[in-house]
């Protein structure tokens, strides 16, 4: 118990300060694990449990989400298959000419180790970056459904790396993952018989770490794999948002330990410090390659600067492969304490530019050449509002209540905005007035304010950062007329306003004073 007081206190302590430089936790997290590894703390038995849960949980939030459709598409896999091929050969380039330079641990080293490490490198962070889009509530979004079809695909190619060097196949009985797929139906009967609350939870848990995570591992395949497959396959249950929505705080819990355990892959000596810093160099190139490449796949600028910058970090598959690579002799064990160091240095350097990512990607869209928005990829032209006199952001139940209550009570002409293409899609053929777009998007907001018709804007996205960056879009676009925003605390009332919010809605305190009034006129009624 002394120990787990330990690191409970130690983590916590790590994100409060985190919190306080105005950086995610997970950085906090991250830092402390280290602390405890240079400390010589003594092993906390089951972390490594506890952060495998949290990583499977997380994957299957994701798969719930995600149209498998999105992985067929050639703007993935062609990014992804490019860009691994690139960075291999740059990280072996780099990594010559650090050996010529005289670096240490590079000494004698053959090309087959420079390539390994290269290739341990070409991945981005799984965890991390859904954390970032999650924080943005972007997962839905163009950009984020094609950073999470690359960290999928890359996910896969790691899976293959792992079968080909330690030479163990999957299981013959692996081939029977396939009926999975029509006990998926079994599976929704169960669902709809499970109905709300911790029973729900506790169903989602059981099929992520069942079916999922230790099944595919039995059969020689990934488990965070495995977890991903469930929960793509239990996407189309309509209360997919509502099960992933229980599990977040239960998953976020957990992934404390994951980042906890990766400052615990041993004692760093200054060399080992020096290499890892050296590797940052190579996330610029990274998250360039990454924006060039979905630029010429025909994305605009932003969506393509913005895909770049969320997956510029190093993941935790490296340390992965590089523990792999270790372990049959292809590595020396140095190289996995010099890739976990690269690694959360990485989420650090990432989670800085990502705490204004949709501000450094709108100042670097003029070193890319426009493109005539015909030839745009067809998911990535811009829309126009036509002559509407309200538009209302993010369109789940609140703003979909708003849309119809703007229309039908006060007679206004309303278009709804929605960034998730399936929802958008259900909207539509319920009669809703929709489009597709993303407003944290400047060029949007640039149409809105040109078409000099709207009066209003409502922001009801489920989270408050997302409603910040659309407020702040509307002022830069020199938007004029008047904006109501939803929020569920006091603090992020208090900043709406400030920052120009005209009217703010208290979600949980205006419900109770609706609720009273509601009581108030039943009583009325009966008396």
């Amino acid at each position: 118990m002394d120990v787990l007081a330990l690191y409970l206190g130690a983590a916590f302590a790590g994100g409060l300060l985190a919190r306080l430089a105005k950086l995610p936790p997970l950085v906090g997290f991250l830092v402390a694990g280290f602390a405890l590894g240079m400390a010589g703390a003594p092993h906390l038995p089951g972390i490594e449990t506890i952060a495998e849960v949290g990583v499977a949980l997380l994957l299957f939030t994701i798969g719930l989400k995600l149209d498998v459709r999105t992985l067929a598409k050639p703007v993935i896999w062609i990014t992804m298959a490019t860009h691994m091929a690139l960075s291999v050969v740059i990280g072996l380039g780099f990594l010559g000419l650090l050996a010529v330079a005289g670096a240490a641990l590079l000494g004698g080293e053959s090309l087959q180790t420079l390539a390994l490490v290269g290739f341990a490198l070409s991945f981005s962070s799984t965890v991390f970056v859904i954390k970032v889009l999650e924080d943005r509530s972007d997962a839905t979004s163009l950009y984020g459904r094609v950073a999470v079809g690359i960290l999928i695909m890359q996910d896969i190619a790691a899976v293959a790396f792992i079968v080909l060097a330690t030479g163990e196949p999957p299981s013959p009985w692996a081939l029977l993952l396939v009926l999975l797929v029509p006990a998926r139906r079994v599976l929704h009967r169960i669902w709809d018989a499970v109905g709300h609350g911790e029973l729900q939870v506790l169903f989602g848990v059981g099929l992520a770490l069942g079916p999922g995570f230790y099944l595919f591992e039995h059969l020689g395949i990934s488990g965070d794999l495995g977890a991903l497959v469930m929960g793509m396959l239990l996407a189309s249950h309509s209360g997919s948002g509502e099960m992933s929505r229980s599990l977040m705080s239960l998953k976020d819990l957990m992934l404390v330990a994951f980042f906890l355990e990766i400052g615990l892959h041993g004692t760093p000596t200054l060399q080992h410090l020096g290499m890892a810093a050296g590797l940052l160099l190579l996330l610029p190139l990274q998250a360039a390659g990454f924006a060039l490449l979905l630029w010429m796949l025909r994305l605009r600028r932003r969506t393509a600067i913005l895909t770049g910058l969320v997956l510029g970090n190093f993941s935790e598959f490296g340390i992965i492969v590089a523990a792999v690579g270790a372990d049959v002799g292809m590595l020396d064990e140095d190289w996995l304490i010099v890739i976990s160091l690269a690694v959360a240095m990485s989420f650090v350097l990432a989670a800085v530019v990502n705490r204004r990512g949709v501000e450094i990607a709108s100042a670097l869209t003029r070193f890319l050449p426009a493109k005539d928005p015909a030839s745009l990829h067809p998911d990535d032209r811009l829309v126009d509002i036509g002559d509407a006199d309200a538009v209302v952001l993010g369109l789940g139940r609140v703003g979909t209540t708003a849309c119809a209550r703007l229309r039908d009570e006060y007679g206004l002409h309303v278009v709804g905005v929605e960034h998730d293409e399936q929802r958008v899609a259900a909207l539509r053929e319920q009669g809703v007035d929709v489009v597709l777009a993303d407003a944290t998007d400047l060029e949007f907001w640039a149409r809105v304010k040109r078409a000099g018709h709207v009066r209003m804007a409502v922001l009801t996205m489920p989270f408050h950062n997302a409603n910040l960056i659309a407020l702040s879009r509307l002022q830069e676009a020199g938007f004029d007329g008047q904006v109501a925003a939803i929020a569920r605390y006091d603090d992020d009332a208090a900043e709406l306003r400030r920052h120009g919010a005209d009217a703010v809605f208290h979600l949980y305190g205006a419900a109770g004073a609706e609720l009273a009034d509601r009581a108030a006129e039943a009583l009325s009624t009966e008396r």
